[in-house]
């Protein structure tokens, strides 16, 4: 068995040759689009190969993709369906129907990954602390699914508010060996780290013992912040250095739109308390929906400088677009469909309109800005001030001063992905 990482590795034709199953995972939207634009590569240097796509984003995607010649859609927990689908090729070659679940969400019996055909951990996204100091970054699982409904995001249609918890033991062993590989810091990717508040305290309590400068992040919604904030103070003294929160608005009629289960004024004091604990708060938005005006981006311009999280955002933040995949929760509200144009392959999703044409033109234009200032790796602050300017013009407004503290550097990922990111040219190279 061969693994290739599409986002850093070339297609390489001598790994596929003769191959019976190539099986992709796609657990994110970029994923999903590397995939899709890998396939016919592929299926021509592969002809006689099983394909297989698995992952957050094959359910979802299904239809697209057994149109694009995939025998096999696995999603939620994959690994017992995956060891039977090998099984089945091995004794009966290329089967014809897919009889394993597209869906499963029965509790699976955890193993320790094997990382051993992935490139070096060095090759990865790496921490950046505020002094400019890097560190390698591992990353790790203790937990799927989650028991919120968020209308947008791409978890629930999957798992539908179940959540699954990872030993403790698998997760430290997992650890254990990204660390002889060089991490000293570690990014956990549950969904919500406190989705079982116990488990997760479990796992950084164990974190620190083994390994007590070995730091780490996670992400936690605004709600769990608050509800759970008596245990902020130890998840800092056992080593986490920023918590990433899906904000997604400031205008509580859009974050009632997505079910949310927060409200503006939550924003406010789970940063109050994140400040309080001694942990950044790195907050994540959907700047852009159809729900969005000038006047309500101005406004999350405006909390974020009330707020003093300019230096928190990563500036592509700003200039997110509401994605609408396939399956998503938010078609389920009314008259919400009727909104959306045609799905479109390319894009992984239902595309919109603003009924206000110079909101789309704004994000367009923000979206360049961004791209460009990326390029020349432009300081966040003076980034946001170029937004800041833009947005006001926009509006038709003056351009007040950008006065006060804008806050400091926190520690961060060197890549800011997201669930919804779209892929850069440089991965589509890669085949």
């Amino acid at each position: 068995m061969r693994c290739l990482d599409l986002s850093l590795e070339k297609l390489d034709p001598g790994i596929l040759e003769g191959a019976g199953l190539v099986a992709l995972y796609v657990g994110m939207h970029t994923a999903t689009r590397i995939a899709v634009q890998a396939l016919p590569r592929i299926k021509q240097l592969a002809p006689k190969a099983h394909i297989c796509v698995y992952g957050l984003y094959a359910p979802m995607n299904e239809e697209l993709l057994r149109g694009l010649g995939v025998g096999t859609v696995l999603g939620g927990e994959v690994e017992p369906a995956l060891l039977c689908l090998c099984r089945r090729l091995r004794t009966n070659g290329k089967p014809a129907i897919q009889s394993e679940p597209v869906i499963s969400l029965g509790k699976v019996p955890f193993e320790v990954p094997d990382r051993s055909g992935l490139p070096k951990l060095s090759r990865y996204a790496h921490l950046v602390l505020p002094d400019g100091l890097t560190r390698v970054s591992g990353f790790a699982e203790g937990s799927r699914g989650c028991k919120h409904l968020c209308r947008h995001c791409p978890v629930v249609p999957v798992y539908q508010g179940k959540f699954r918890i990872v030993p403790a033991e698998v997760v430290m062993e997992d650890i254990r060996q990204q660390v002889r590989e060089g991490a000293s810091h570690i990014s956990f990717g549950d969904p919500d780290f406190f989705n079982g508040p116990t488990h997760g305290m479990r796992l950084a309590r164990a974190l620190h013992e083994a390994f007590p400068e070995v730091t780490f992040d996670v992400t936690i919604k605004i709600q769990h912040l608050i509800d759970h904030a008596e245990l902020l103070p130890e998840l800092r003294r056992s080593g986490c250095l920023f918590i990433t929160s899906a904000v997604e608005a400031v205008d509580d009629n859009i974050l009632l739109l997505l079910d949310k289960s927060h409200t503006s004024r939550d924003f406010d004091r789970a940063v109050a308390l994140t400040r309080e604990a001694g942990i950044a708060l790195a907050p994540t938005f959907v700047a852009f929906s159809p729900w969005t005006t000038l006047k309500g981006y101005i406004a999350l311009l405006e909390r974020l400088l009330e707020l003093q999280l300019v230096e928190s955002v990563p500036p592509v933040q700003l200039a997110i677009r509401l994605l609408v995949p396939a399956g998503s929760y938010l078609l389920q509200l009314p008259g919400f469909r009727e909104k959306l144009m045609a799905f479109d392959s390319g894009l992984l999703g239902y595309p919109w309109v603003h009924a206000d044409p110079r909101v789309d033109r704004l994000q367009r234009e923000l979206q360049a800005l961004v791209a460009r200032s990326e390029k020349e790796n432009l300081p966040r602050r003076e980034v946001f001030a170029a937004i800041w300017r833009t947005a006001h013009e926009a509006a038709e407004c003056p351009v007040p001063e950008l006065a006060g503290h804008l806050g400091s550097p926190i520690p961060r990922l060197s890549e800011p992905w997201y669930c919804c990111a779209e892929p850069t040219e440089q991965q589509l190279q890669s085949f």
